[in-house]
């Protein structure tokens, strides 16, 4: 699925005539001019017209044609677009055509993109970022990419440069307005909210929020399936889909450690769950992680941290398109918004300073660290522009054991220690840049940063997912990333978010009556390192065979035998690990770019 946006000008015709051979369906502008170019499922849009205005939802929304032209017919500008969606649950784009001003956005959480760029000398928007390259040339920015080394999701501004040259990333929370002569202004349309809800409240709102967001996946029927792992969003978001109309399938994959009890909490999930159909997976049926890489891959939008899973995200696409599912679901998004992050106790004692002690004392325990260290972290003073500049500063190829109790914006920033310094160099020159434009945080509280930054890194992986496995008949949807969920999960208070003893309070809370009460007072959770490290022995040779011919490796941005070294330990840590991802993910994406080839980088010292 993609569509473009052309302005409603003459300007926007020549633009048209680059994307109209790739494009399999037309809407227009009231004016008979191209609008919305591209292909789509004819149940993945709403369009709705009132005289001179129109308005398309693409997604998953519950409105009608009818009540969304009813919704249009109360406005009169694309200024006041956000008016005809208000309180619509789902997860979808937004575009709409009026007196000649055409607007277009995506979704807060990343899943759902907008791009732009300039095609014969005007603006056009697009919901893929390669079909713009496509129109523009398809010139990779090498610098850009060398970015894409670092972990996923470290930096905000980073999430919204794009490796394509000419084609600019919008933001997730801006809408872009195009006049009829092709220039843009971009405006804010969301606004992280203030975590001011006391958790009973809280509670309800998100009740309300992820049920509809569940909703909006079951209502045309037929059959769904649904990841169920034995954790508590997985098992959410099951109880919910099976309360629809559509008929569920779930799914548990089994692991490799014996100690893991997630299966016996899928279990008793599965067996509350009668009416469901319930997909065991054995661990000597499914792939494991790193299979089929060295297989020719398809060529994606942009480079995905899921190419790992590829084998395991086809085989279960195989399975449960034979079992008959239309859509997927699964609970990623569910860590992110509902386990507290460390920066939470940062925030609390400045705002809540008689109820942070207690919270004080029970992380020191857990985390078994000193009194020190501890109050140090909480009293560190350092605004995001200055930490982005220091970590900039700092930036160099080695391998970084993260802190899981950092109170900081963020993570240490650190290359892969098989980068180059050409590629460290590179990096850090687009670090520097922005950096030097004093960007500011998704939020003022760190902890509210840190949640919407690991939220829209997981919008973007979905939407990765979602690009590979609906070419496979099976498209995935994560409703804890819906655009309301997040919201009303960001709307609670720090300390009632977070809790003391308890799991996942929040989500737990508003489930109550929902899911069966031994399943919310589950205080483990499943560990699958193991299947980490058996993928990497059956599949070690097949990835570091990709390296021997490396296209990151001519574009001057690893050195291969500093990473065959690395990873040929015995038992490579964690922290040597970790990078491989994302260095597989921009390896597989160049070569599935091939017969395009691409400069090679100018490297230079470190």
């Amino acid at each position: 699925m993609w569509f473009a946006v052309l302005p409603d000008g003459e300007a926007g015709l020549a633009a048209a005539g680059v994307l109209l051979p790739r494009a399999g369906q037309v809407i227009e502008h009231a004016s008979g001019r191209p609008w919305l170019i591209g292909d789509w499922p004819g149940h993945q849009i709403r369009l709705a017209a009132v005289g001179a205005a129109r308005v398309a939802v693409l997604g998953r929304c519950p409105v009608t044609a009818t009540d969304l032209a009813l919704r249009l017919d109360r406005i009169s500008d694309v200024e006041r677009l956000e008016q005809v969606v208000a309180g619509l649950a789902g997860s979808f784009h937004l575009t709409a055509s009026i007196d000649g001003r055409t607007a277009v956005r995506g979704t807060a959480s990343a899943v759902r993109r907008i791009f732009h760029a300039r095609v014969r000398g005007v603006t056009v928007a697009a919901s893929r970022s390669d079909v713009l390259a496509w129109a523009t040339g398809g010139r990779i920015n090498e610098q850009v990419l060398a970015t894409r080394l670092l972990p996923s999701g470290v930096v905000a501004p980073l999430q919204d440069l794009g490796v394509w040259r000419d084609v600019t990333c919008l933001p997730p929370d801006r809408t872009l307005l195009i006049e009829p002569d092709g220039t843009i202004r971009v405006r804010t349309w969301w606004h992280p909210p203030e975590p001011t809800l006391p958790l009973v409240e809280g509670a309800s709102a998100l009740r309300e929020a992820l049920t509809g967001a569940v909703d909006t996946c079951t209502a045309d029927g037929g059959t769904i399936s649904a990841d169920l792992s034995g954790g508590l969003d997985s098992t959410s978001l099951c109880f919910l889909a099976a309360g629809g109309p559509a008929r569920l399938i779930t799914v548990h994959c089994e692991g490799l450690d014996p100690g893991n009890d997630d299966p016996a909490w899928a279990f008793r999930a599965a067996t509350a769950l009668s009416a469901a159909t319930h997909l065991v997976i054995g661990n000597d049926e499914f792939p494991l992680w790193f299979a089929g890489l060295t297989e020719s891959q398809p060529a994606m939008e942009e480079p995905s941290g899921w190419v790992r899973d590829a084998a395991r995200l086809a085989d279960l696409a195989w399975r449960l398109g034979t079992a008959g599912s239309r859509l997927h679901l699964m609970g990623v998004g569910g860590d992110e918004l509902f386990s507290p992050l460390p920066p939470y106790l940062h925030d609390l004692v400045r705002e809540r300073p008689f109820t942070a002690p207690a919270h004080l004392r029970a992380r020191r325990a857990r985390w078994r660290t000193s009194w020190w260290r501890l109050l140090r972290a909480v009293a560190d003073r350092t605004d995001h522009a200055a930490w982005l500049g220091r970590r900039t500063a700092e930036l160099r190829a080695a391998p970084a054991a993260p802190d899981p109790h950092s109170m900081a914006w963020g993570p240490p920033l650190r290359m892969p220690p098989w980068a180059t310094p050409g590629a460290v160099n590179a990096a850090r020159d687009v670090l520097a840049g922005i950096a030097a434009g004093q960007p500011a945080p998704l939020s003022p509280r760190r902890a509210q940063h840190q949640a919407l930054l690991y939220a829209r890194a997981c919008g973007a992986g979905l939407r990765q997912i979602d690009q590979a496995t609906s070419r496979l008949g099976l498209p995935y949807a994560a409703p804890y990333l819906d655009d309301a969920v997040i919201e009303a999960a960001l709307s609670v208070r720090l300390d009632q978010r977070a809790g003391l003893g308890r799991c996942k309070p929040l989500l737990a809370a508003s489930m109550a009556g929902i899911v069966p009460y031994e399943m919310l007072e589950r205080s483990t959770k499943g560990e699958y390192s193991a299947d980490f490290y058996a993928g990497w022995r059956r599949h070690r040779d097949g990835v570091l065979e990709l390296f021997d011919a490396s296209e990151l490796g001519r574009l001057g941005l690893i050195d291969p035998g500093v990473l065959r070294a690395a990873l040929l330990g015995v038992h490579p840590l964690p922290h040597v690990m970790g990078p491989l991802s994302q260095t597989l993910a921009c390896e597989i994406w160049l070569r599935s770019l091939t017969p395009l080839r691409m400069p090679a980088m100018t490297t230079g010292d470190s």
